[in-house]
Formats: structure tokens, sequence, C-alpha cells
């Protein structure tokens, strides 16, 4: 376990080597699970006031359903999400050869918005956990990132390098840089 400020970081983040590979797994994490991605309070709110700019990006069952119910759903535990179609793929979702693809990042990327993407899509496969006194910081290995983690191991590509951006959009660049310290002083 790794400790820096109020993060404990797991020995399976510290160790495991991934890159995604969206040609083999086709986006699955955008249309896989129990639920929607997690999103932040202050998430909601962004994707209220960005709503019409990135519709035009999605897919016409997506806006459907944030048009009835909302950018926003709530999980088991009460806790704020993306909205689903078909109880299974992420409202935002759009498909490009096959591929699932995310709205709000297209929306980003095509500069519509400065927002891009929920924080908890672009920190996966990590998982942040808040509790009293620290956030956990844990690697969630499912079965539909098994191409990612060949591609990470056969290149030699860590998940803590592989997820620079986001860790660092996350915690600061201080903290990205304690991490590394830590890291490969091991």
């Amino acid at each position: 376990m790794i400790s820096i400020d109020n993060t404990l970081i797991s020995d399976e983040f510290r160790d495991a080597r991934f890159c995604c590979d969206v040609q083999k797994c086709l986006g699955s994490c955008c249309v896989e699970g129990d639920a929607g991605a997690p999103l932040e309070e202050e998430e909601v709110s962004i994707l209220e006031d960005y709503i019409e700019k990135i519709k035009p990006y999605m897919e016409a069952e997506g806006v459907e359903v944030v048009n009835i119910n909302g950018v926003f759903d709530y999980d088991t535990d009460g806790s704020f999400v993306t909205p689903l179609v078909r109880d299974r793929d992420c409202a935002f979702v759009y498909y490009e050869n096959n591929i699932a693809r995310c709205a709000i990042e297209k929306a980003h990327n095509e500069g519509k918005i400065d927002f891009k993407k929920p924080l908890s899509c672009h920190l996966y496969p990590v998982r942040v956990s808040k509790h009293k006194g620290f956030d956990a910081v844990n690697y969630h290995q499912w079965y539909i990132c098994q191409p990612a983690r060949t591609y990470g191991k056969n290149h030699g590509i860590y998940l803590y390098k592989f997820l620079k951006e986001p860790l660092i959009r996350k915690f600061g660049e201080d903290w990205y840089d304690k991490l590394v310290d830590v890291i490969e002083k091991r």
C-alpha cells in the first residue's frame, strides 16, 4: 500500500500494466456494467449546462433518455451516475466503426465544450472511493479490460503512466510527482 497526502493507493495499482486497446475491447466499459458511470455533483451541473452541445454527438436513443430523465440517474447506493439506454449503454455513447465512444469527449475534442468527460471515465480502470480522512485509489480489474492488460504488459506501459493526465486532473501534479517517486524507488 502506498500513502500519499490523503490517499491510499493499492499495490495492484502500483504494479499493473495497462493501456486501452479499443480496437479489441470495442469500448466495452461504456456499455457494460450494472449502472452508469459515477458522476461528481459538480459534473451533473456541467453536463446540464453543456447538454445541448453534446446531444449532436449522441445516439438518438441516448438523446431520448436524457430528454426524458435528465443527464444523471442514481445507482443502488443513491450516488449520481450517467443514465443508461436499455439498462446497458451509457446515454452519452455513440458508435464509430462498432466501437463505443464518448459523445462528451467528442464535443470536447471538437472545441464545443471545455469539459473532457466525467472523471470516473477518464480514470477508468481506477476507482477512487472516499473514506473518513482519506481517498482509496484502487485498480478495478474487470474481464472486459483483458486486451488493455495484455497490451500494457506487452509494451511495458504501467497503469500510473497510462493514467497520468486523469490522475493529475484528480489529485494535482505535485501528488502525481510524489506517486512516481514512490513507485520508481521501489
